[in-house]
């Protein structure tokens, strides 16, 4: 079964890069993904899939300048969804169009100008593998008015926030039981330790601080300090390493500029 997810849910991540094979170099090497071209070959824009044990987990595409990674939120109805988020103060970047078979998408950003991307699935469900080394974990927001962020993006998707200690939760009720009914049936019992409501948590929202306001991405890898060894073999650079009562995580910049976490589930009885 494939795994779907819920209008308001973020789905997929992407990272577009100037030289699309020295980015796959670099990931192939650092997480052991596949790739498999998803554009025709006479195609102006080529846009290949990232897998892993055979598992669809990200897409990567061309840009221009500096290299960065993309967030995309599942909707229903991608057009009305625009209007919507128009309404409320965002600005369309590019409005909902077709991408090939697999769905429809379109680009914005929010009144903060932080950008973010919509995807109405079918064919393409979004990804397939998410929480394992090598997979995407988490997208979270990084911005300078958490109230006016909460606003929006609550009115536009739904979303509810709550303080679970470990940050305060982005939240879309009846998540978990969605993944309890389809692709995941012992979500609750693998999550019986994890704060209450995990289930429905889909990110979080930080402040900004002195990093600049944006959606950053999250990966999972197996051990942090082997990643960031392998970080700058492959020509990256490790920016920060931290702890904190669930993950030691690093802060990686690839060598086309894009950045993003690695992440380790390290709760603490297993620190030693």
């Amino acid at each position: 079964m494939d795994r779907t997810y819920p209008h308001g849910v973020t789905c997929w991540i992407d990272v577009e890069q100037p030289d699309l094979g020295a980015a796959q170099a670099f990931y192939g090497g650092l997480l052991g993904w596949d790739f498999e071209v998803a554009t025709p070959p006479d195609a102006p824009h080529p846009y290949v899939v990232a897998t892993l044990d055979g598992h669809d987990v990200a897409g990567l595409g061309t840009t221009v300048g500096v290299g960065h990674w993309n967030t995309y939120v599942a909707v229903d109805d991608a057009d009305r969804t625009v209007e919507r988020a128009r309404s409320l103060g965002a600005t369309v970047v590019s409005p909902a169009a077709d991408a090939g078979p697999g769905g429809r998408s379109a680009v914005l950003r929010d009144p903060e100008g932080v950008e973010f991307r919509l995807w109405q699935a079918r064919r393409s469900k979004g990804a397939q593998l998410v929480n394992s080394p090598g997979s995407w974990n988490f997208s979270n927001l990084d911005t300078a008015d958490v109230a006016s962020a909460q606003r929006f993006y609550g009115d536009l998707f739904g979303w509810t926030f709550t303080d679970q200690g470990w940050a305060t939760a982005i939240v879309v009720p009846g998540y978990g039981d969605h993944l309890q009914a389809t692709t995941d049936p012992d979500i609750r019992t693998r999550q019986a330790d994890a704060p209450e409501g995990f289930e429905d948590v889909i990110g979080a929202i930080v402040p900004a601080g002195a990093r600049p306001p944006g959606w950053s991405v999250v990966l999972t890898v197996a051990d942090r300090d082997d990643t960031a060894a392998r970080v700058e073999a492959l020509g990256g650079t490790v920016l920060d390493a931290t702890e904190n009562d669930w993950t030691r995580d690093a802060v990686v910049r690839d060598p086309q500029g894009a950045v993003f976490t690695a992440s380790q589930f390290a709760p603490p009885d297993s620190w030693g």
